[in-house]
């Protein structure tokens, strides 16, 4: 009985806990996902996002973020702020508003949702009736008009949302009071635009779709004017004196339209088909902005000649003679243009045009000669070109990050030197304590290196590996460069760009030595290169060389994608990370693990063939090992057999199914037991008061090695240890694999004098093979004090303690089941953790951590940080491998979210909770990097830079409200859910987005999944000692 029991909760323990943990998500890098709607608030400088999924975020000066979620998931269709007032309205596709607020809250500001209202009509109406079209905020901020599908206009009295009928504008009472022609020729259908007289409150301009403008006088309920135009109404713009009205149309015109309270214009002033005279797209949206100079900016969407370049997404500037048509890569959201902000002020002098698109933000200077783009702060374009993997680099010191960001500064001279316009309110955040770099990998061949040390995810140097290679497309061809006398002016903007020349180009994973320079990158197509930092351009060869990790293994026949062609001459690269040699695995398939020591000058790279090991300083192999199992036969034969492969493997889960229930029944006892005694029963319930009862475990099947990619390499380590025997320790490299075997290779490393003369020799002196085959996700070795062994050169820079090697080293081996502690040398068994037997879950992710108190500076201790399958995130002890939290993290659903998480060195992560954003976490109550801002609207009061909008406002805000997942749940000290794997949860399918190593064109031998195909799909149920590459 003892066995099942285990010691109580420690309270000195628990109070511990307290000051080294704590879940927090904390802020979202990136571009938001799926927008729809956007608002500018011209006295707050504050800029406004709506999104699909019913999510509005507002953004500032850098780090001032807001964000809020209602409690609908319905798309936002509008976002307006109201003049003079720290609140804004959004309107949602069910036809319901919410007014927003922002408040002060312990010294910073908050974003709250107030309340709502939905607009209902009379008993029996159509929907149409009060179906809402377009919302607009009353300069009094006392009123909202609403334009409907019915034509008629209502108002509504905020805050409150209290509808007042006699303030209402019905389409009769306009028909009434137009004249006769007017009333024969036009039916008013929709409210297309509403729009507030410029100097004059008590005026409201409406368009209806069909043509109709009015200008509608709010005091006297009288028409001022009308306007008829002869085709569909989109938009209208009203000139700031009020003098003139220009309406945007749906044949590719826009008209001018003279205001008048003496005559009635029958024609407009002046009408013009931009692109004609060919039939062209509708314009949707249309700005007319007075300048000192005396000529206007013309700023609008769409109108492009409708055969040969119908499908373009399109704004266009025409001002003193220049015209430009600025050519987005997705398509465009909404646009507005930064202004004057005095309403007193006789011109508007537009000094950006801010254009949110599909899937990016982009800032255009209006104010510089050529218009070129201003660089963002921060909503950042992650998914430029899909992500397909990442790694977080903490502490990067001083002089590299200045190497870095000089390279990267060569690479934005085409910016605007003008500083990012919309930056309202002040953040709080404290300075970042260090400099943390995060490496997204990406489709294209391309590293992006972000800062990630603050709120602000900033892009600091883009690297590619593209001209290594020759592809199908050249890299100097541009879709931008176009003739000066190309017709229409198109010019390409923006940096979404989802196309790559060759999937093979793919980055799959990445490691960078932080104190030497050297970057290691891997990719699709078997290619492994070895970069260093040089911050001059030059031109020179890479070397190459081939590893055949098959070792002539007969039998074989390779039926996946050819391997890249390298250039064989000199290539000029530009400052900054530069190659210099290039390891070709054979067979080209995926490289699943990569390892750098920049101290031996050695990288270690895997694939689901085999691992091997470059030295990268006498650029020659030291060896390779061949992993293949003689019956994985998936592996061998490539993707020919997968219907042979999978009846086997369904033969075999059947199989299992079945002895599973044999040994149940043999195990169930004969018949009940004997009779135990009174005393002995209170005496045994007395014992456990005191003790808590370990779980029951489950019953894990063994894994066999017929399972297919049991030679799937997943992880690699270097360390310097005791391999052979106790009195000394040596250089060594471990390699984990899919069917749980480890293997460890004594490494003989010349000294440095003699080290560019002599070879690096390798020997196989270990191999471990785990009990239940399961596939081995992370190795790590512990010093004497129970420490995980310092980085390369990470003491010999004085940034970390010397290892102990006096006392006996451990070996962690963290398998998807468990966690095992080996001694070193003999690597004989000391401790073992269970997961799968006590939980049901999975590991996807590990790594060490060091976690700080909060309380004493001094204070920290060294743990795992493990994800599972299930979402739920747990920190172990090391070295005694005990559970010290749990949190929920990630929908179990979300597989993809799952398989982009990575974790930092002082217990915080970012994974993927949309192709283009990143979710931070912070497992650590001492490393927390969140918003903290201000937004003072009195501000602006003295402030001379132009604006767009009305007068100064005066009040207070918020910056983000308590983080929360897409579907509202807020995720602090959410408990995790029933054990098991994503596929037996409860709720339908999530929407899985694609991942960039969808299984096109992979002939290898672990096959890449696409998710986004199989959205139930879980890697436990899929294949038994086979694991999915969870490398997104």
């Amino acid at each position: 009985m003892r066995r099942f029991l285990r010691s109580g909760h420690d309270p000195s323990r628990e109070r511990l806990k307290r000051d080294l943990f704590q879940f927090n998500k904390t802020v979202e890098h990136g571009f938001p996902h799926q927008p729809s709607a956007l608002g500018y608030s011209p006295s707050l400088r504050l800029l406004a996002i709506g999104t699909r999924s019913g999510a509005v975020k507002l953004y500032g000066a850098p780090g001032v973020e807001f964000m809020g979620l209602h409690r609908e998931n319905n798309a936002v269709v509008q976002v307006c702020f109201l003049p003079g007032q720290c609140q804004l309205i959004t309107l949602l596709d069910d036809n319901s508003l919410h007014l927003w607020s922002l408040k002060v809250k312990g010294g910073v500001s908050e974003l709250q949702e107030d309340e709502s209202f939905t607009l209902r009509g009379p008993p029996g109406a159509a929907p149409s009736a009060t179906q809402i079209t377009v919302v607009l905020p009353h300069s009094s901020c006392k009123m909202l008009y609403l334009g409907t599908e019915s034509g008629n206009v209502f108002a509504v009295q905020v805050p409150g949302f209290r509808a007042l009928e006699d303030r209402a504008i019905s389409s009769d009472a306009v028909l009434q009071r137009l004249p006769e022609e007017a009333r024969q020729r036009r039916v008013f259908e929709m409210v297309e635009a509403l729009q507030e007289h410029p100097r004059d409150p008590n005026q409201v301009l409406i368009g209806y779709s069909r043509g109709l403008i009015v200008v509608w006088d709010l005091r006297g309920s009288r028409v001022l004017c009308h306007f008829l135009s002869s085709q569909q109404l989109d938009s209208v713009c009203w000139q700031r004196d009020g003098r003139l009205i220009v309406s945007c149309h749906s044949d590719g015109s826009y008209c001018q339209w003279a205001v008048s309270a003496d005559t009635q214009p029958l024609e407009p002033v002046r009408s013009c088909v931009p692109y004609g005279p060919f039939p062209c797209k509708a314009i949707t949206k249309i700005f007319w902005l007075t300048t000192k100079q005396g000529l206007p900016f013309t700023i609008f969407q769409g109108g492009m000649p409708r055969a040969s370049y119908g499908d373009r997404h399109c704004i266009s500037v025409v001002h003193n003679g220049q015209q430009t048509a600025f050519d987005f890569t997705s398509r465009v959201i909404d646009f507005t243009v930064l202004s004057e902000v005095d309403p007193a002020a006789a011109f508007d002098d537009p000094c950006a045009l801010v254009v949110l698109a599909e899937e990016e933000l982009v800032v255009i200077d209006l104010q510089t000669a050529g218009w070129p783009q201003v660089q963002p702060p921060y909503l950042a374009s992650l998914h430029c070109s899909a992500i397909t993997c990442s790694h977080h680099v903490s502490n990067i010191p001083l002089k590299l990050w200045e190497r870095i960001i000089a390279a990267g500064s060569c690479q934005n001279t085409h910016f605007s030197p003008m500083e990012w316009p919309i930056d309202g309110g002040t953040s709080l955040a404290p300075t970042p304590p260090q400099r943390d770099l995060l490496l997204t990998g990406h489709e294209d061949g391309t590293v992006r290196f972000w800062d990630a040390s603050g709120v602000c995810l900033r892009l600091l140097y883009k690297l590619s590996t593209v001209h290594v290679f020759f592809t199908d497309s050249d890299p100097s061809e541009h879709l931008g460069a176009q003739g000066e006398d190309e017709w229409p002016p198109l010019r390409k903007v923006g940096s979404f760009d989802p196309y790559s020349d060759d999937p093979r180009l793919g980055i799959q994973k990445i490691f960078l030595c932080k104190y030497s320079g050297y970057l290691a990158v891997a990719g699709t197509a078997g290619q492994v290169l070895v970069l260093e930092l040089n911050d001059e351009a030059a031109e020179h060869s890479v070397e190459q060389a081939e590893a055949d990790l098959l070792q002539e293994q007969e039998g074989y026949r390779w039926k996946g994608h050819e391997r890249l062609c390298a250039r064989p001459g000199p290539v000029r690269f530009e400052p900054g990370f530069q190659p210099f040699v290039l390891v070709q695995c054979q067979p080209p398939a995926v490289v699943t693990s990569l390892a750098l020591h920049s101290e031996w000058r050695l990288v270690a790279f895997g694939t689901s063939h085999g691992f091997g090991l470059f030295d990268h300083q006498q650029r020659r192999q030291v060896f390779v090992k061949c992993t293949l199992h003689p019956s994985d036969q998936l592996a061998l034969e490539g993707p020919l057999s997968r219907v042979k492969s999978l009846k086997k493997s369904l033969r075999q889960s059947f199989r299992r199914i079945r002895r599973s229930r044999v040994s149940s029944r043999k195990r169930r006892p004969a018949g009940p037991a004997g009779e135990t005694q009174e005393g002995g029963a209170r005496a045994e319930r007395a014992g456990l008061q005191n003790m808590e009862l370990a779980p029951v475990q489950r019953k894990i099947e063994a894994r066999t090695a017929e399972d297919s990619f049991t030679g799937f390499v997943r992880t690699l380590y270097f360390a310097d240890t005791y391999l052979r025997d106790s009195s000394r320790h040596c250089p060594s490299l471990w390699a984990g694999t899919n069917g749980g075997t480890v293997y460890a290779f004594a490494l003989r490393v010349p000294p440095a004098e003699r080290r560019a003369d002599e070879p690096v020799r390798a020997e196989q002196a270990k191999e471990i093979q785990l009990m239940h085959r399961a596939p081995v996700v992370g190795i790590l070795v512990l010093d004497g004090r129970g420490v995980p062994l310092p980085e390369p050169l990470e003491v010999a820079h004085d940034l970390s303690k010397s290892p102990d090697m006096q006392g006996g080293h451990q070996l962690l081996v963290v398998s998807e089941e468990q966690f095992k502690v080996f001694t070193l040398p003999k690597v004989s068994a000391k401790l073992k953790l269970k997961l799968t037997a006590l939980e049901g879950s999975r590991v996807r992710r590990v790594s060490a951590a060091h976690f700080g108190s909060c309380r004493a500076e001094d204070y920290g201790e060294h743990h795992l940080a493990v994800l599972t399958n299930l979402g739920d995130i747990q920190v172990v002890s090391l070295p005694l491998l005990k559970p010290q939290v749990r949190y929920s993290c990630i929908r179990r659903e979300d597989v993809s979210g799952i398989a982009s998480c990575v974790f930092t060195r002082h217990g915080q992560g970012f994974y993927l909770i949309s192709p283009s954003e990143f979710e931070r976490f912070s497992l650590s109550t001492k490393w927390l990097v969140e918003p903290r801002c201000l937004v003072d609207s009195a501000e602006t009061k003295n402030h001379s830079r132009p604006r767009n909008g009305s007068g100064p406002e005066k009040g207070w805000g918020r910056a983000r409200e308590e983080p929360r997942h897409r579907d509202g749940a807020r995720p602090a000290q959410r408990r995790a859910g029933p054990e098991g794997d994503p596929e037996h949860a409860g709720g339908g399918p999530p929407e899985l987005w694609r991942l960039a190593f969808s299984a096109s064109g992979h002939e290898d031998a672990p096959e890449l999944l696409s998710l986004s195909l199989l959205p139930q799909w879980s890697e436990r149920a899929a294949c038994p000692g086979r694991a999915v590459n969870t490398h997104y």
